[in-house]
């Protein structure tokens, strides 16, 4: 089993999730972050005054698959979340150990 850790603009948010579940992804967690990569950030204009925005807002999109899904996964949430802009964020895979269901008490594939 694989973990899938998408950072991604909030606006893609919805076509994420709608690639994810065609792909099959029974569940994900999402999770509102703020970050930064290699735009630095970057200058708004506030009341007249310029001040540096460090933290841009992301989306973090957490899912755990079956290690033959993965490459689909991954490539939905590449086409999903592409805009071609800097910013679009990036993909993380890990390897996951164990899962366990708390209410059934299920394990590993079944419980994902």
């Amino acid at each position: 089993m694989k973990q899938i850790t998408a950072i991604i603009k909030p606006f893609k948010l919805d076509e994420v999730r709608e690639a994810l579940a065609q792909c099959g992804a029974t569940g994900l967690t999402v999770t509102e972050v703020k970050g930064f990569g290699r735009q630095k950030g970057h200058t708004e204009l506030y009341r007249g005054a310029e001040y540096v925005v460090d933290f841009l807002p992301k989306v973090k999109v957490e899912v755990v698959v079956k290690g033959e899904d993965l490459d689909r996964c991954v490539d939905a949430i590449i086409k999903a979340a592409h805009t071609g802009k800097i910013g679009d964020g990036k993909i993380f895979v890990t390897s996951v150990e164990r899962v366990v269901r708390i209410r059934t008490g299920e394990q590993d594939e079944s419980a994902v």
